[in-house]
């Protein structure tokens, strides 16, 4: 059984990291929003999980409803904490919002671009899932630097095996 993680036990997000994110064009406005994010410290296990370490990078924490996913911008590397989050801004996917007025879901290559364009569309974690939650989405935008991932994963995982069952009935014209 995995711990639960209590955020409110790690620090917020300080003066310089918050300088730093400012200077790589994210909006002051959406950062002020932003201004309970907490940094945890910690490594990105080789299974994809966010090991806590107190010598490791400070990763800044993102609430995904039933997961946290854990960006360094240190490193770039991305982590979540129970496995279950296939995206950063998920919610995006299913929101009518995202395509109105012949709008499209952006996937971005990174957080920095997601949080530059105002976490509008997402950040796939999972590419293994990208078919199965991307494919009722009316319309999707790729960055040029994931479309190669896109299009290797924008498939089903398998098809059923189909067997054709010949008819002993002649239809009459």
């Amino acid at each position: 059984m995995m711990l639960d993680l209590d955020l409110t036990q790690h620090p917020l997000l300080d003066w310089p990291q918050f300088s730093w994110l400012m200077s790589q064009g994210i909006p002051a406005p959406l950062l002020v929003e932003f201004m309970d994010m907490r940094v945890v410290r910690g490594v990105r296990a080789a299974d994809g999980y966010f090991d806590l370490d107190p010598e490791g990078d400070g990763f800044i924490a993102f609430d995904e409803g039933d997961d946290f996913v854990f960006w360094s911008p240190v490193s770039g590397e991305l982590a979540t904490w129970h496995g279950r989050a296939f995206a950063l801004g998920e919610d995006n996917i299913i929101n009518a919002g995202t395509y109105s007025f012949d709008s499209y879901l952006t996937v971005h290559p990174s957080p920095v671009e997601w949080l530059r364009d105002r976490c509008r569309g997402i950040v796939v974690l999972n590419w293994n899932l990208a078919f199965d939650m991307l494919r009722d989405a009316p319309r999707i935008a790729v960055a040029e630097d994931v479309l190669p991932l896109y299009r290797q994963h924008m498939k089903p995982r398998h098809m059923p095996e189909l067997a054709v069952l010949a008819s002993d009935r002649r239809l009459a014209a």
